[in-house]
């Protein structure tokens, strides 16, 4: 094999697909990136079994064939060439020499017909949104999925599509975190879990363009993103996703609207007096139409006014301040309505076209 492409492009290629370049495994061939140029394209796919990546990169192939390179030693190498063309070239022992201007790098490889290829899939008609449409709502759902990995649905995000709309949820047991986007056809019904690895690597790659569009293949074991020139492909969890309508109320007593970026400044001046192992709750106290932040730690203690707006009646509720503040972060819009029933029910931050909600449940603390 031998190919030239430029030091950039090749870079780029490789910071995409080392994403799915395993951490450990018992498998030393997945820790490698595979080269292939057998056919019209250079193309860099990487494998750990659960998610595959492949990109391709533009460049001439001078001669056919391919090779799998250790991908922490290939990636690093690309990295500290100078920006001109590379060319890397194998002999049938696999032996590589990679060649920048006067950098010269001698590399053992592997036989590219040992590394586990993407699997083949049969494709249907794919649902599309634009990449910046994709990107942020995995970045404003992420965060509510659980650390734990005793409960593995908890671990991935709802996909579901009902004619011209597409859903995304995760919960971790304290809260949940839903999307709500129209798309611009309709598609067949469909439902599945995609893994919340998956989704934070594709939130690395892609890009942000709101012309730019992906394509999602939904299949009963996989589901396939492409964009650009790269290609995803992961299994999905299997098993049937919590049913959220169920944990979802439109009841209330207490109402309120109040601006996110003041509420934010005010939770976090709040968790000053917090260190990382403390469990301590912010306590919001709203009665009339004022809205008041205490927070009581070994390190002090912290109390703020706000302005709101507020419909019914006064509450005294509790909040891990992360879970709330992790939910306003998501949020775009200027002002957040909140949804209160008792200091012991979920609160709901929605706006009034459910594009978005975000059930947080509240805890126990000591009025003092």
């Amino acid at each position: 094999m031998k190919i030239t492409c430029s030091q950039a492009e090749l870079l780029k290629g490789l910071n995409i697909v080392s994403k799915a370049v395993p951490t450990r495994t018992t498998m030393s061939i997945l820790e490698c990136i595979l080269i292939d140029a057998s056919a019209s394209d250079i193309r860099l796919t990487s494998n750990d079994m659960e998610i595959g990546i492949e990109t391709i990169v533009p460049g001439s192939i001078q001669e056919r064939g391919r090779v799998a390179l250790d991908a922490k030693i290939f990636v690093d190498m690309v990295r500290n060439l100078p920006n001109n063309q590379v060319t890397i070239a194998s002999d049938d022992r696999f032996q590589t020499q990679i060649d920048c201007e006067k950098a010269h790098f001698t590399v053992p490889g592997k036989s590219g017909e040992d590394f586990p290829y993407i699997p083949v899939i049969p494709r249907n008609i794919p649902v599309e949104i634009s990449q910046f449409t994709l990107r942020e709502t995995i970045r404003q759902t992420i965060f509510s999925i659980s650390e734990n990995d005793n409960n593995r649905m908890m671990g991935g995000e709802l996909f579901e599509v009902k004619g011209d709309k597409l859903r995304v949820a995760s919960l971790d047991g304290h809260r949940i975190s839903i999307r709500n986007i129209r798309l611009k056809e309709s598609y067949e019904n469909t439902s599945v879990v995609v893994p919340g690895k998956t989704l934070n690597e594709i939130s690395k790659i892609i890009g942000g363009s709101l012309d730019e569009m992906v394509q999602i293949y939904i299949t009963e074991n996989h589901i396939i993103f492409e964009f650009d020139q790269t290609t995803v492909v992961s299994r999905l969890i299997e098993g049937d996703f919590f049913r959220i309508d169920q944990m979802l109320s439109n009841d209330y007593e207490t109402k309120l609207a109040i601006n996110r970026k003041d509420l934010m400044d005010s939770i976090g001046r709040a968790t000053l007096m917090v260190n990382e192992s403390d469990k301590k709750p912010i306590i919001l106290n709203i009665h009339d139409q004022v809205f008041n932040m205490t927070i009581s730690t070994f390190r002090g203690n912290f109390e703020e006014e706000l302005t709101m707006m507020k419909e019914g009646r006064d509450i005294m509720i509790a909040f891990n301040p992360k879970f709330l503040m992790e939910a306003l972060r998501a949020i775009d819009d200027e002002n957040v309505t909140m949804y209160m029933l008792t200091p012991k029910s979920p609160c709901f931050i929605r706006n009034e076209g459910e594009d978005y909600i975000y059930l947080i449940l509240p805890v126990n603390f000591n009025a003092g």
